[in-house]
């Protein structure tokens, strides 16, 4: 592909852009009644309404064509394919084979892989009803009944969030606690008030050395024995999610209580593998299925439905279109639903870890911008804060809304007007940012106020919001494992596809590299293992005034 921004589709939308400076969305709602069906779809259980966008019709085909262009369908049929796409690492990102459903083989360097992965399942499945049944006993003979699950990234918040999503549907067999930051307090305050006898620590890292891991699965481990447990007690209450077998055998884990990682399923789309053990013992076996059935599901729209009724590829080219073409920094997602609170931070490792570069699939700098950055809070919260800054600044701040329509305990009548209030929050300040208040009726609404005019005319101004500020909104009718899946699997491909518009390799991560390799070495300096001429003057400079603290 040749360099995209001198491409004609490119240079159209260039042109669309300028000609669409000035338009408003709330002039296209009236002059085209149709808008709202005409810019709508429906997949896998979730509803899309694109409608509140600066778009047309000749943006979407110019976008349509940009996509076309840079090969999207080729791009995604070769990952699909478990094709070594993950260019600078020789490896496939091959994480929807996790899901795959079909009963096809699933091909990889030669080897049909659905086997290990329907192994690996089965083996969750199993562990999931020891642990839940009461059958898993510790070394005391007691059923487990709490599990502390410890990772960092991906490992860590695909878990943690899906988890909580579904809090609904937690089993009362045992609960879950979530694990990641190295700062010591958060793994005491867990372990402070667990009974060791009743306790499962379950570790995920693919190396068995992650430092922050590592260092909270030594910590569990010194706090079992410390509480009566032994090394031979071990086998009992630890378990792992690893590629590195020898290691776990050595800390004392039982091999039948070790989980493969593959090197072909990066950290952020880990989930769906073992690594989603936990959300398995939240929720059981069969719902944590479910999960990877929606996210099968819309593999399969994404794989097969036409680019223009694709909801993937939509949502990614509306995303472009803001970054590269309207000046959009950032991105914002606001869930609607206090148990997806998380679902942003969820999205912004996704996005931000995987378009977060500078560099093309060929090694030369991109001409463009790429990954945005996405933030965002749960509803009704955030219009009491930051809201403000989306409807009256002049940053422009493309948003997503996510809603589930019912919920699992709107059969009261305190709930249901709880979820109405919601809803009606969520849908009005879509509208709101979409239509705005023009200076005229702020100015209309204070006739008759003890004020005169050139005070009426400075209050309006304040008053005025400019509106024509784009939005999505993604409902579906319950956010059931099924409807999660698909949600999640939907901004995996959005991410895919604007990393392949882009130029980009997204299922590496070499900052985030960077920071491990370093900070092992601070540590070695704040150890004493490293003379402080070997960092920089500040770093040192920081070194030194720790280590002077810690006597």
């Amino acid at each position: 592909m040749t360099n995209i921004t001198a491409s004609t589709p490119w240079q159209t939308l260039n042109h669309l852009a300028a000609e669409l400076d000035g338009q408003h969305m709330r002039d296209w709602f009236v002059a085209e009644p149709s808008r709202a069906s005409d810019y709508a779809l429906s997949a896998c259980g979730l509803n899309l309404d694109y409608s509140k966008n600066r778009i047309n019709t000749s943006v979407l085909d110019a976008l349509f064509e940009l996509a076309s262009y840079a090969n999207v369908e080729a791009q995604r049929d070769a990952m699909f394919a478990g094709e070594k796409i993950n260019s600078t690492e020789g490896r496939a990102a091959l994480h929807t084979a996790l899901r795959n459903f079909s009963g096809d083989p699933i091909m990889l360097d030669g080897e049909d892989v659905a086997p290990e992965v329907a192994a690996t399942l089965a083996k969750m499945a199993a562990f999931t009803q020891a642990i839940h049944s009461g059958e898993h006993k510790g070394y005391t003979g007691k059923a487990i009944k709490h599990v502390v699950a410890i990772g960092i990234g991906g490992s860590f918040l695909g878990p943690k969030i899906m988890s909580e999503a579904l809090k609904p549907l937690h089993t009362d067999a045992c609960k879950v606690h979530f694990v990641a930051n190295v700062d010591g307090c958060h793994i005491r305050d867990v372990l402070g008030g667990l009974d060791h006898t009743e306790t499962l620590v379950l570790m995920s890292s693919k190396s068995f050395t992650t430092q922050e891991t590592l260092q909270n699965t030594l910590t569990a481990k010194a706090w079992f024995i410390e509480q009566g447990g032994s090394q031979k007690d071990i086998a009992k209450h630890f378990a792992c999610v690893s590629s590195n077998v020898p290691k776990a055998v050595e800390f004392g884990i039982d091999p039948d209580n070790i989980f493969p990682m593959w090197d072909w399923v990066g950290g952020r789309y880990s989930l769906w593998s073992a690594i989603g053990l936990p959300i398995a013992l939240c929720i059981g076996y069969d719902n944590f299925e479910q999960l990877l059935k929606g996210a099968y599901a819309m593999d399969e729209h994404f794989k097969t439905a036409p680019m223009q009724q694709n909801m993937p590829v939509i949502l990614a080219l509306l995303g472009v279109w803001y970054r590269n073409f309207q000046g959009a920094q950032s991105h914002v997602l606001l869930p609607y639903y206090h148990y997806l609170r998380g679902f942003p931070a969820y999205v912004q490792q996704l996005d931000m870890e995987s378009n977060g570069k500078q560099v093309a699939q060929q090694g030369n700098s991109v001409n463009c911008a790429t990954g945005p950055i996405i933030w965002g809070s749960e509803g009704t919260n955030g219009q009491h804060s930051f809201h403000q800054l989306i409807h009256q600044s002049n940053t422009l701040i493309p948003a997503d809304f996510i809603l589930p329509l019912t919920v699992y305990d709107g059969d009261s009548e305190d709930a249901a007007t709880h979820h109405a209030m919601l809803a009606s929050n969520c849908f009005g300040q879509t509208q709101a940012l979409m239509q705005g208040k023009s200076y005229a009726e702020c100015l209309s609404d204070l006739e008759g106020k003890e004020m005169d005019d050139q005070e009426k005319a400075r209050i309006a101004a304040h008053k005025t919001m400019p509106g024509n500020k784009p939005s999505n909104t993604i409902t579906c009718l319950k956010l059931d494992p099924f409807t999660l899946g698909a949600l999640v699997a939907l901004y995996e491909h959005k991410v895919f596809v604007q990393g392949a518009i882009w130029g980009l390799n997204s299922f590496d991560q070499w900052g985030v590299e960077l920071g491990k390799v370093l900070g092992n070495q601070v540590l070695d300096g704040i150890l004493g293992k490293r003379e402080l001429n070997q960092f920089d003057a500040s770093t040192a400079a920081q070194i030194e005034a720790f280590r002077a603290a810690q006597k």
